[in-house]
């Protein structure tokens, strides 16, 4: 079996549905996979391998015309479905098919299935309870970061880190002085860790006074990460002020909200980080929802600057034996669904390339709280 590093039979975020006009395609490589995105019609996206048939050019930088998206070296023209539609005084009907790929536009993003293509079910996305209530906002945006995208999901599963990286904004020294839970629901994994008759730092200050509360006083503060595969990270976040309930606190006495992380492996050592923030109060103050993204983004652009140092590090000394601490186990359990999953696709696959027709049954297995 090769050394495979992701499932590919899941739905990735691709892109924000913004990123795609009707003119211009969008070229992205996904879990080692060239894809060109475009929209047929308006409300309408497309997918299909990012390769002429011709020469080899990439479609993605082409234009759309009719619907068609049109190579940009010879003309060949092509459709959603990966066939050859036209070619200027070219009879068309033996060009090969390019492979094209599921895609869905649903929360405000571009999901694609980069594996087996008769796997992909659209009701397999994630709900988004907050992306369907008008009485949510939320802002994001989106990094490109060049390490293994499993060294992002270790970094949201375990956030002692914001102590130390993130000092100015959402750090303080009552993170790692408070003890972490983990535990696994079926194949979704969830650390917790909640603080109580704290300061809030300077970030949670901040939402607390956008909120219309005090931001002087003692807070409860929670981290709740939850992790679902393939590489999806949902953090709910917040503060209330002390001896009102903390988490469970009446919506006046608190400032809370969803950290979003849909994580993208590009290949094996680079990512596409669509990061953001969904909230569910003064939902229709874009100014507060412009002034979270870039506190929001400052933030992430620390994380990045040491997961890419971290992988370069990783990749000199790959023999090394990293130490796994308790604050690790939401990382760690997080991998262990990973790699089940690519077992499970490699035998699959396996078994499709012998011309064996079984019942295929994985044992399914649950997974512990980890002690180290």
């Amino acid at each position: 079996m090769t050394n495979q590093t992701y499932p590919k039979n899941a739905w990735y975020v691709a892109a924000m549905s913004e990123e795609i006009g009707l003119e211009k395609p969008l070229g992205r490589k996904v879990c080692g996979e060239r894809i060109a995105f475009y929209r047929p019609k308006p409300n309408e996206v497309a997918a299909v391998l990012d390769f002429c048939p011709h020469r080899g050019a990439a479609l993605s930088l082409g234009y759309v015309e009719d619907g068609l998206l049109v190579c940009g070296y010879h003309g060949l023209k092509i459709g959603e479905d990966g066939k050859t539609k036209a070619m200027p005084l070219q009879r068309v009907q033996g060009f090969p098919c390019m492979k094209a790929y599921a895609v869905e536009e649903l929360y405000g993003f571009i999901w694609v299935w980069p594996g087996d293509q008769s796997q992909a079910d659209a009701s397999l996305i994630p709900r988004l309870e907050w992306a369907e209530s008008d009485d949510w906002a939320y802002g994001g945006g989106l990094y490109h970061i060049k390490c293994d995208y499993r060294l992002m999901i270790d970094n949201l599963m375990d956030l002692t880190h914001e102590t130390y990286v993130h000092a100015s904004s959402i750090g303080q020294k009552e993170i790692d002085e408070s003890p972490v839970s983990t535990q696994s629901e079926g194949d979704e994994v969830i650390t917790s860790r909640y603080m109580e008759n704290i300061m809030a730092p300077p970030f949670w200050q901040a939402a607390l006074r956008a909120n219309g509360l005090a931001d002087d006083v003692p807070v409860d503060r929670w981290q709740r990460c939850r992790f679902t595969p393939p590489s999806n990270v949902m953090i709910d976040v917040g503060v209330a002020h002390a001896g009102k309930g903390g988490y469970d606190a009446p919506k006046e006495f608190k400032a809370s909200s969803i950290v979003v992380d849909f994580i993208t492996p590009e290949n094996d050592d680079t990512m596409w980080y669509f990061w953001g923030m969904a909230r569910n109060f003064k939902a229709d103050d874009e100014a507060l929802t412009d002034s979270i993204r870039e506190g929001q983004g400052g933030i992430f652009q620390e994380d990045l600057e040491v997961l890419e140092y971290q992988q370069v590090n990783l990749k000199a000394f790959p023999d090394y034996d990293l130490l796994k601490l308790n604050i690790d186990a939401g990382g760690v359990q997080s991998r262990r669904i990973i790699e089940r999953l690519i077992r499970t696709e490699q035998d699959s696959s396996k078994l499709s390339k012998n011309g064996i027709v079984s019942d295929l049954k994985v044992e399914e297995r649950p997974l512990q709280t980890i002690s180290f």
